[in-house]
């Protein structure tokens, strides 16, 4: 289902000055060829567009949650957590939620080799009240050994994963939990 937007959901910013920024994206400019890229490629999934740095997936995610595509939501999450998610209550939480805008605090794009983290707020409304979901979100950048393609993944903290230190990370590097993606998650 492709809905023709005129601004993309990641671009509104409640509490910003609208004059202190350059005129916001439209959706199909901005995060659908990301959506549709992902969503509709699922034979190759490196065949899409994908977002290419955190932050721009950062925002994918939070235009999936107002655009309530859950199935966008669990395949940018990291592949090792994608089987933990559950897709109904992720739908039925971005249902349920009037979603009012997105303000990007910090874009760490460089965390040791492959990680990243963003700081946001993802501002919803309830009973007429602006309410904040403030997070520090890590993500990681995933190299296909085969293609040598890349992609960013979210790192959920909220799943629930037994994984030692020492065994390999979830993301696949090679290197051991601790040392990769324990250290953010």
């Amino acid at each position: 289902m492709s809905l023709s937007l005129p601004i993309c959901p990641c671009q509104i910013n409640p509490v910003s000055n609208a004059n202190a920024i350059g005129a916001p994206l439209l959706y199909q400019d901005c995060c659908q060829p990301y959506h549709d890229g992902l969503l509709n490629n699922e034979a190759d999934k490196d065949n899409g567009a994908k977002p290419d740095s955190a932050e721009r997936l950062m925002r994918s995610r939070y235009s999936a949650f107002v655009l309530i595509k859950p199935e966008y939501i669990v395949k940018t999450t990291l592949p090792a957590q994608q089987a933990l998610l559950d897709i109904k209550a992720i739908e039925s939480w971005a249902k349920k939620t009037v979603w009012a805008g997105l303000e990007i605090i910090t874009h760490t794009p460089k965390l040791g080799k492959r990680h990243a983290q963003v700081e946001f707020k993802a501002y919803f409304k309830t009973n007429e009240n602006l309410q904040a979901h403030h997070e520090l979100s890590a993500f990681v950048k995933v190299t296909d050994k085969n293609s040598n393609n890349a992609r960013w993944y979210f790192l959920d903290p909220t799943v629930s994963m037994s994984v030692s230190q020492k065994q390999p990370c979830i993301c696949g590097s090679g290197e051991k939990f601790k040392r990769c993606c324990g250290a953010y998650i």
